[in-house]
């Protein structure tokens, strides 16, 4: 009777959290869905694989207990003799074969759109250094160098540290919304990677190759990232800001700093 109770609490558990992951959205600890349409697949592929993972568990360990319950010795249940199954082992080879392939068509489509740069609308040439970033608008004729921005007196400890603690640069990456956007992503020294997970990019740094990567971002906002490779002593200080803006505040952008930049020459040639 007791191992009966305790198998139905069992059940009633993960009913529970069941409906719980349900709620999924305002939880803090899942997977986020990002702002374009490739995060989106990513998400969704994450889910489906997560229930997935789900429902086989519930099945092999209720199927498990409820062979530990029934088959159990005080009931008279004897162990079975043989030593192999033919049949169970084709159904055991069948099932994970059928839900590898159904995993693998959408993936395959989604990492295939991954790598579409194509029909692009805009080219932004990123490079990793020691330990910052450098980032270029291909025929825009602008570029800049993005540094971290947080105060030293907060990594000395000598202060509270705020709410973007070694994630705020300088000069925030400024993209426009609805725009493919198609990234040159290489490095001046060691290797880095260029992780913002909101865009769902995340492409290796390597000096002397280039890589490529696109997003197309659907809402305006301030996203965030890091190096993700380990590329040295201040590896854990070379953030990535990217500030999503609508397409008529972006051109204000480029025209400003496309100014700023020609002041600059004309004054160093006085």
């Amino acid at each position: 009777m007791m191992v009966n109770t305790w198998i139905k609490k069992m059940f009633v558990a993960l009913s529970t959290l069941l409906m719980v992951g349900s709620a999924h959205a305002v939880q803090p600890y899942n997977m986020t869905r990002g702002v374009s349409d490739i995060s989106g697949d990513v998400y969704s592929m994450h889910m489906i694989a997560f229930w997935l993972c789900v429902v086989i568990a519930v099945a092999v360990f209720a199927v498990m207990f409820y062979s530990i319950y029934a088959h159990r010795q005080s009931k008279g249940a004897t162990p079975a003799t043989f030593h192999e199954s033919t049949t169970a082992e084709a159904i055991w080879t069948f099932i994970p074969f059928v839900i590898l392939i159904g995993l693998a068509i959408p993936a395959t489509k989604t990492l295939i759109a991954m790598e579409d740069t194509s029909d692009y609308d805009l080219t932004v040439k990123i490079t990793g250094y020691q330990w910052l970033w450098h980032y270029e608008y291909i025929d825009e004729g602008v570029d800049f160098y993005s540094v971290l921005d947080t105060p030293r007196t907060q990594i000395n400890n000598a202060e509270n540290k705020n709410q973007n603690y070694l994630l705020e640069v300088d000069n925030e990456l400024v993209l426009p919304v609805g725009k493919k956007v198609r990234f040159l992503i290489t490095s001046n020294d060691v290797i880095h990677a260029w992780w913002v997970p909101a865009v769902a990019v995340k492409k290796d740094a390597i000096p002397g190759f280039i890589n490529e990567a696109w997003t197309r971002i659907n809402e305006p906002g301030v996203y965030r990232g890091q190096c993700a490779e380990l590329c040295g002593r201040d590896h854990g200080f070379m953030p990535i800001v990217v500030r999503a803006v609508p397409e008529a505040e972006f051109d204000q952008f480029l025209a400003a700093n496309t100014t700023l930049e020609q002041n600059t020459e004309y004054a160093m040639a006085d």
